[in-house]
């Protein structure tokens, strides 16, 4: 990396000036100081790429000015200079966070390659301060789109609890962004920098399930060939995401409850116990409630994740949202797949808001993107985003009376049915069409055969 501002620090002027010489020759812009002070006294003021340090100096010696450069200029590798019998302080000085050390006299192609690596680990450094900043401005709670009564509320509890270390259930159907919600939760609050894991609870077996979650030790059971952490030791320190929770087996209820309460467990095989600290966000698009008095969830360990409820309603109930759904997912395939548009259809805003959408803010961003992708020109049309040949209208006029004429259940019913009905049937096209899972889309069925509706199995 040339033209890299690098600075050295050396009492000897002959090895100043050699490096000054090789550094220059190499593209680099050099300054210099003559001991540790002159050095701090020149970062107090210029920031740089890469710093050299003598260890023996007057004034200020090697290690006090590293310190410094530490404390000021994080980023900026520091790299030691030693002479014959320094070798153990630039061992020192790599604990408290030297990049590297060469020892005098110095080889011009050592001091290559080391600069090479190290202005190599500046760029990395500022390239991963850049991607989490840009990480942080997409998922932080600043991220969360929309602008209707409920969203707000869950917005201003975001911002209340992100501080604290309160575990929160997030409840609302399929595809209201419950995940997207925890995540905003986890990068804003002081856990940002620790991991954020997400364990679903219910795409694994239930015998895998509790190696998953609290790891298992080598030959604790059969294909267990080694030691293996689990998501929760993972999450030491950050956030684990309990998606499904109301899945999750009744006999592993009690071990996740303990963990819940103690912030302990044992891995699978060991009798040594674990503590992590932990916080512990779970979803669900069931009624937990109801799961207890029918006695397929452990009343204590719903009370123990319901500390902080959020709840995200279906996307048909808070239409004010849709329109700046609409301009995100227009601006996020748009840079994806190279299209720029110049404007959304009003017919278009207000088809998409009169639309039952049983799959959400996923339905809509799969209907979108597909729009996206299919529209003829930079302007998107009402015909880019509705059905290919929609046999019912959803809006307010289509049963002769307000929009409260017709339930949500059988706008969502007419919709699902449609739906499967233009792709022949085809569960898995239907679910991804519809942004929902296929288990969720054969619960649906199977309540509407109950209903007396004609579907075909399969």
């Amino acid at each position: 990396m040339s033209g890299s501002r690098v600075l050295i620090v050396d009492d000897d002027k002959l090895v100043r000036e050699y490096l000054e010489e090789a550094l220059t020759r190499l593209g680099h812009q050099v300054s210099t100081a003559m001991d540790g002070q002159e050095g701090i006294e020149i970062i107090e003021t210029d920031d740089f790429d890469l710093m050299f340090t003598d260890i023996k100096m007057p004034r200020l010696d090697g290690l006090g000015f590293l310190a410094q450069a530490v404390r000021r200029q994080p980023e900026t590798p520091v790299i030691v200079l030693t002479a014959y019998g320094t070798i153990e302080s630039a061992v020192e000085a790599m604990k408290k966070g030297a990049y590297d050390y060469l020892s005098k006299p110095i080889d011009k192609d050592l001091l290559k390659l080391t600069v090479e690596r190290a202005l190599q680990k500046r760029r990395l450094v500022r390239e991963n301060r850049a991607l989490r900043s840009l990480v942080e401005q997409e998922q932080s709670i600043a991220a969360i789109v929309g602008t209707s009564e409920p969203l707000r509320q869950v917005v201003e509890m975001l911002e209340v609890i992100a501080p604290q270390p309160v575990d929160v259930l997030i409840t609302g159907p399929s595809g209201t962004g419950k995940e997207l919600v925890a995540r905003a939760l986890h990068w804003s609050s002081p856990r940002a920098e620790k991991p954020f894991i997400k364990m679903n609870c219910a795409a694994l077996p239930e015998g895998l399930i509790e190696s998953e979650l609290f790891g298992h030790e080598k030959g604790a059971f059969t294909g267990a060939i080694k030691t293996r952490k689990g998501k929760f030791e993972a999450a030491n320190g950050g956030t684990i995401l309990l998606d499904e929770i109301s899945e999750m087996p009744p006999g592993l209820q009690a071990k996740l409850l303990r963990v819940l309460q103690e912030r302990e467990f044992d891995r699978v095989g060991s009798n040594d116990t674990i503590s992590v600290d932990v916080r512990v966000v779970a979803t669900t698009n069931k009624n937990l409630v109801q799961e207890v008095n029918e006695g397929r969830f452990r009343e204590d360990l719903f009370f123990r994740l319901n500390v902080v409820p959020i709840y995200l309603p279906p996307l048909v109930k808070r239409p004010d949202d849709v329109p700046a759904l609409i301009s995100h997912f227009v601006d996020k395939y748009g840079r994806r797949y190279g299209r720029e548009f110049e404007a959304i259809d009003d017919d278009a805003v207000d088809y998409l808001k009169a639309q039952p959408w049983p799959g959400n803010v996923r339905e809509l961003e799969n209907r979108i993107e597909r729009a996206v992708v299919l529209a003829k020109d930079l302007v998107i049309h009402k015909s880019d985003v509705s059905l290919e040949s929609p046999s019912y209208d959803v809006s307010p006029q289509a049963d002769g009376g307000s929009f409260g004429a017709v339930t949500v259940a059988e706008l969502e019913k007419k919709h699902i049915l449609q739906t499967l009905k233009e792709l022949g049937f085809n569960r898995t096209k239907a679910a991804e069409q519809l942004g929902i899972s296929i288990r969720t889309l054969r619960n649906k069925l199977n309540e509407y055969r109950e209903q007396g509706e004609d579907i075909p199995k399969g």
